[in-house]
């Protein structure tokens, strides 16, 4: 009877490496796969808290304050009304302002009337008679300061009456061309801008009275209301606090060795300590600059503590009342997403 051979010693050690070698490198393997994943680039940051200080721009009396602390508001919902009585008075002036300043234009554009015409072309008739009058008097008072039947007071008063009434001539003659001609370019131009100047008035008093009523600027809620029906407020006073709630900025810092992970548009997820929902949003903003100043002389260590500011805009599809301004937010980079999409905000 055959014994079989039975593998040597030597054989047996050669399997059991081969062995070992293929256990550590599936070991080596799955550790670097899990380094990787442990090297995935996880920020930390805050949603951004992002409020508007309402507030009318003119003074006057509150009369209606439509909305309450807590109320959600539409974007052109009317918030607050103010006493618009002085406002609407003031506009009536303006635009009564704007009537005369226009008639007042009207008139110097169209010139005198037909008959105020008449009239001055009928007084330089006058004027020449009076004239042709005192030459005959004046002449035939000459004539008889020869004979002695005129004295030379006589003969003087003749005279000036007839220069008189030749100047009279010439005043009418004058007072007839401009009615002729109408009034001077000068005037008429001075009477536009009379006008301008009124309309204008009147448009700052319409904007006034529509500055009356306080407008939602966009969709919000209101987390403060300052003031109260009867209330005098001045322009510029702070009347309500709206929170803007979209879109969603969430504010976080990358450091300068991980600057180069990330570009504006890049996918991330952001996730909340109080709830386990992901929120799909993107990289909108960059700083260009570090948050701190490097030192005169820096080291290897100082360089790596600088970080840079950005901002990230969450998907309105996927924002909810849950992402509260302040609220802290883990933000995990999608390394499959393509970060050279556009879209940065």
């Amino acid at each position: 009877m055959t014994t079989p051979n039975l593998p040597s010693k030597k054989a047996r050690l050669v399997v059991i490496a081969v062995v070992v070698l293929a256990l550590g490198g599936a070991l080596a393997f799955w550790q670097s796969r899990d380094r990787h994943q442990d090297d995935a680039l996880r920020l930390y940051g805050n949603v951004d808290i992002r409020e508007v200080q309402l507030a009318f721009r003119q003074p006057g009396r509150v009369m209606e304050m439509a909305f309450d602390e807590g109320d959600a508001v539409s974007a052109g919902a009317r918030l607050a009304v103010l006493d618009a009585q002085p406002y609407s008075d003031a506009l009536a002036a303006a635009q009564a302002q704007v009537q005369v300043a226009q008639a007042e234009l009207t008139k110097l554009r169209r010139g005198l009337r037909p008959q105020e015409i008449t009239q001055a072309r009928e007084a330089l008739k006058k004027a020449q008679a009076l004239a042709l009058d005192a030459e005959r008097n004046f002449q035939r008072q000459t004539g008889l300061l020869a004979s002695g039947a005129s004295s030379q007071r006589t003969v003087d008063a003749a005279r000036a009456a007839r220069d008189q009434a030749s100047a009279g001539v010439e005043a009418a003659k004058a007072a007839l061309s401009q009615a002729s001609e109408g009034f001077r370019k000068e005037d008429i131009a001075a009477a536009e801008a009379r006008l301008a100047a009124a309309q204008a008035a009147a448009a700052q008093a319409t904007t006034a009275l529509t500055d009356t009523e306080l407008m939602a600027p966009s969709d919000g809620t209101i987390i403060a209301r300052v003031r109260e029906p009867g209330s005098m407020v001045a322009s510029q006073s702070t009347v309500y606090s709206l929170s803007l709630d979209k879109p969603v900025y969430v504010r976080a810092y990358v450091g300068e060795r991980d600057l180069g992970r990330i570009a504006p548009g890049t996918v991330v997820q952001v996730k909340s300590d109080s709830s386990a929902k992901l929120y799909r949003g993107q990289i909108g903003f960059i700083s260009p600059r570090a948050e701190f100043t490097p030192k005169t002389v820096e080291t290897t260590d100082l360089r790596t503590d600088l970080v840079y500011r950005l901002r990230i805009v969450i998907d309105e599809a996927d924002s909810d009342a849950a992402l509260r301004q302040g609220m802290p937010v883990t933000i995990a980079v999608d390394a499959k997403a393509d970060s050279s999409t556009p879209g940065g905000r």
